[in-house]
């Protein structure tokens, strides 16, 4: 751990805990958007572990996450230093939007560039300034629009510190999850520097239960790394899953199921229908494999192709 972090021109030394905030740029009205970063400093040696939310605006899960830990004074840590960002897309955070205004994805950006898209320039200035401090990190994730995610963990168990992390963690799922192009995990992990994804619930709504075993999971990792001593053993078992399906729509229309996130179906296992509005046409769906329901989309009205059912096993 260094004796001194810079962020953002201000020093922070040890003992201290500071809110600084990046400027990253301005609206067209001229309001400064800045992004609200917060750093906890232990006197005592230790690892410094990012906890991170709002990559898209939407996903309010986290922010709430971080937002709890803050207000309960519960990122204290005994050593090391915890730095937490509770919302890093703030363009999207305002318009209840995934992406900035230029409609690129943050967390497709990465490294970014100093000059390139807006995108970008969020992803440049985080890794300019953050990144090069933190040794782990938490990434709060939600699933999209009406699409729910069972709360997991998902990272690169072929790494091991991922695994050690995401077993201390101990979520309902860990799954196995290749590193994707621009995302802030694939870039961290160039760098040796794990970065796992938390994921529960849906966009712009709150997940009571996938917040407290976001936040229980949090201390568990904390504990682990011995930067708190205050944790809560799991109240599920831990399933590993090194592989996922989805269930895609095979025509457009009205979608139903009688199958509830988290549980547990059988290949060739009827998991609902889609209907057209009129009671004329009714197509099953059966699960391609035998698993657990990770993922659910709550949209009644579907496309062809639609993302429907996401089975892990």
């Amino acid at each position: 751990m260094p004796e001194t972090i810079v962020i953002n021109g201000r020093s922070i030394d040890r003992g201290e805990k500071v809110l600084t905030k990046l400027v990253i740029s301005k609206l067209p009205s001229g309001t400064v958007i800045e992004i609200p970063v917060y750093v906890f400093r232990s006197v005592h040696d230790g690892p410094v572990v990012l906890l991170m939310a709002g990559m898209h605006g939407d996903e309010v899960n986290g922010t709430e996450i971080i937002r709890r830990m803050l207000s309960k004074k519960m990122l204290y840590p005994l050593k090391g230093t915890i730095i937490a960002v509770p919302v890093l897309n703030i363009y999207g955070f305002l318009n209840f939007s995934r992406e900035v205004p230029d409609g690129k994805d943050v967390n497709r950006s990465f490294p970014g560039n100093r000059d390139g898209s807006l995108a970008s320039r969020v992803a440049h200035r985080f890794m300019k300034e953050v990144m090069p401090y933190v040794d782990y990190g938490l990434d709060f994730h939600t699933g999209g629009s009406s699409r729910a995610n069972y709360p997991q963990i998902r990272c690169v168990l072929s790494e091991h510190k991922n695994e050690e992390l995401a077993k201390a963690f101990a979520p309902p799922f860990i799954m196995n999850a290749p590193y994707r192009q621009g995302s802030l995990r694939k870039e961290a992990g160039k760098l040796g520097k794990p970065i796992l994804v938390y994921e529960t619930g849906e966009s712009l709504r709150f997940d009571e239960k996938g917040i407290k075993i976001g936040i229980e999971g949090t201390c568990r990792v904390l504990h682990h790394l011995g930067m708190m001593t205050n944790f809560t053993d799991p109240s599920e078992p831990t399933e590993v899953c090194m592989k996922d399906i989805w269930l895609r729509a095979k025509n457009a229309g009205l979608w139903r199921t009688s199958i509830k996130i988290g549980e547990q179906v059988k290949k060739n296992q009827q998991v609902g229908s889609i209907t057209d509005p009129y009671g004329e046409m009714e197509v099953r769906l059966n699960a391609p494999a035998t698993g657990f329901v990770v993922g659910l989309n709550n949209m009644p009205v579907v496309n062809q192709g639609d993302a429907l059912l996401h089975i892990a096993f």
